[in-house]
C-alpha cells in the first residue's frame, strides 16, 4: 500500500477536486513560499474545499486567509508520539481530501499525507523528495525551475495548472496594522524608514552586528532613512540591542512583535534589509523591497522573490561542501559593509523621491550619526 504505483489521471479528481489538502508545517520562510499554491488552487478551483495542515506555531500566519477553508493544526513534535498520530488521522480522513499535496518534501509530511487517506498524493520526486517521501507520494514531479517558490509551483502540473502567476496575498489584520502605526508615531518614523533584520536561525546565516549598525548611519546619513531593527526571541532582542548601540542613534529597537505585526510593519517600510530568515521573505510577500544577504544557502534558490528585490552573496555553500546549517560565518563575513551599502544605494535611488534627499534632524540631537569609513 505504501508503495502504490502512481496512477494515471484518467478519471475526473484532479479536474474538479471536491476537497484539497495541502502539507506545509513549517518554517515560516518556507509557508510563505508555499502561498502562491494555495492562491493558484483557489482561482483554479473556486468551489473546492482547501484545508492547509500546519504546525501550531505557524498558523498564525494564515489565519483568516481568504483562500483557505480550514486550518488543520499539529504540535511540532506529533510524529512522536502515537496518540497525536492516531488523533491526526481521525481529523484527516474526517476532512477527506481527494488529493494531498506533500510541499514539505520529508518524511512526516508524505506520512501525514498518506494518513489522510487521499488517492492522490503529489509529491517531490528527485533530491527534492527526501528522507523516503516519495514512499508515500504515489504521484512524484522533478521540477526544473530554480527559485524554491516556482519549484512548488510545479507540484501544481497535474492539475494542469502552468505558468500561473505568483501571488502570495498574505493576510492583513488591521488590530496589526494600528499597532505597528501607533509603534511609528511614537518614536517620530512618520515617513520613510528601514527594517533591519539581524538575527537567523542558524548562526551561519547571521551578518556581524558592526556591520548592520553601519549600514544604518550610512542610511541616515546619505538617505536620511532612519533604521528599525526588529528581532524575535530572548537571543536576538540581544543581538538587536547590539546593533542600536553600535548604531549610534541612527537605529530604533523594535518592541516584540508578532507575525502579524512584522508584516505590517513591513508593509510601511521602504526597504527592508536581512539574512535567509522567515521575516525576509515576509516582507518579500507584502511587496516590500528587500535585500537579502546570503551565505549558507543558495540565494537564487532561496532569495527573496520578486523582481524588485535583490541579494549578495560572495561565497556559496557548495564552496565550503559543508552541511547549511554547519557552515562557518566566514560565508556571511565575505560580504562587506560596502558592498551592501552600494547595493543600498541602487535600489533606494529607485525608491526615494528626489526630496528625500534633502537634510533633516538628527534622531538624536546629542548623539549624531557617524559617517561610513571607507573600506
Amino acid at each position: 500500500m505504501f508503495f502504490r504505483k502512481a496512477p494515471y489521471f484518467s478519471d475526473n479528481t484532479l479536474s474538479r477536486p471536491k476537497r484539497i489538502l495541502i502539507v506545509r508545517f513549517s518554517a515560516v520562510g518556507d509557508i510563505v513560499h508555499t502561498l502562491p499554491v494555495l492562491i493558484a488552487l483557489r482561482t483554479r478551483f473556486p468551489h473546492a474545499e482547501i484545508a492547509w495542515l500546519i504546525e501550531e506555531k505557524m498558523s498564525k500566519l494564515l489565519l483568516g486567509h481568504w483562500a483557505l477553508d480550514r486550518l488543520i493544526i499539529v504540535k511540532k513534535n506529533w510524529i512522536k508520539s502515537w496518540s497525536e498520530i492516531v488523533f491526526l488521522r481521525k481529523r484527516l480522513q474526517m476532512f477527506a481530501p481527494d488529493v494531498a499535496i506533500d510541499i514539505q518534501g520529508l518524511f512526516k509530511s508524505s506520512f501525514a499525507a498518506w494518513l489522510s487517506g487521499a488517492a492522490y498524493r503529489i509529491g517531490f520526486g528527485g533530491c527534492d523528495g527526501r528522507e523516503g517521501s516519495q514512499w508515500f507520494n504515489n504521484y512524484r514531479i522533478t521540477p526544473n525551475a530554480e527559485h524554491i517558490v516556482e519549484r512548488n509551483m510545479s507540484l501544481l502540473e497535474p492539475f494542469g495548472v502552468y505558468g500561473s502567476s505568483i501571488d502570495f496575498d498574505l493576510p492583513e489584520c488591521e488590530m496589526d496594522n494600528r499597532s505597528a502605526r501607533c509603534f511609528l508615531n511614537h518614536n517620530g518614523l512618520h515617513g520613510h524608514f528601514a527594517i533591519l533584520n539581524v538575527g537567523a536561525g542558524w548562526e551561519s546565516k547571521r551578518w556581524r552586528e558592526e556591520r548592520y549598525a553601519e549600514v544604518a548611519q550610512y542610511l541616515l546619513t546619505q538617505w536620511n532613512l532612519p533604521s528599525l531593527v526588529v528581532w524575535a526571541g530572548e537571543d536576538e532582542r540581544k543581538i538587536a540591542e547590539t546593533v542600536v548601540n553600535a548604531a549610534n542613534g541612527t537605529a530604533f529597537m523594535s518592541p516584540p512583535t508578532t507575525l502579524g505585526e512584522l508584516a505590517a510593519l513591513s508593509r510601511l517600510a521602504t526597504i527592508f534589509i536581512g539574512s535567509d530568515t522567515g521575516p525576509l521573505h515576509i516582507a518579500a510577500a507584502v511587496g516590500t523591497p528587500c535585500l537579502g544577504l546570503y551565505g549558507s544557502m543558495p540565494a537564487k534558490r532561496n532569495g527573496p522573490y520578486g523582481l524588485q528585490n535583490r541579494f549578495i552573496q560572495k561565497q556559496t555553500p557548495e564552496t565550503h561542501r559543508i552541511r547549511p546549517h554547519r557552515a562557518l560565518r566566514t560565508l556571511m563575513d565575505a560580504i562587506d559593509t560596502e558592498t551592501v551599502c552600494n547595493m543600498c544605494d541602487e535600489m533606494l535611488a529607485k525608491i526615494l523621491p528626489p526630496d528625500s534627499l534633502l537634510p533633516i534632524q538628527d534622531i538624536q540631537e546629542n548623539n549624531p550619526p557617524k559617517k561610513r569609513k571607507a573600506a
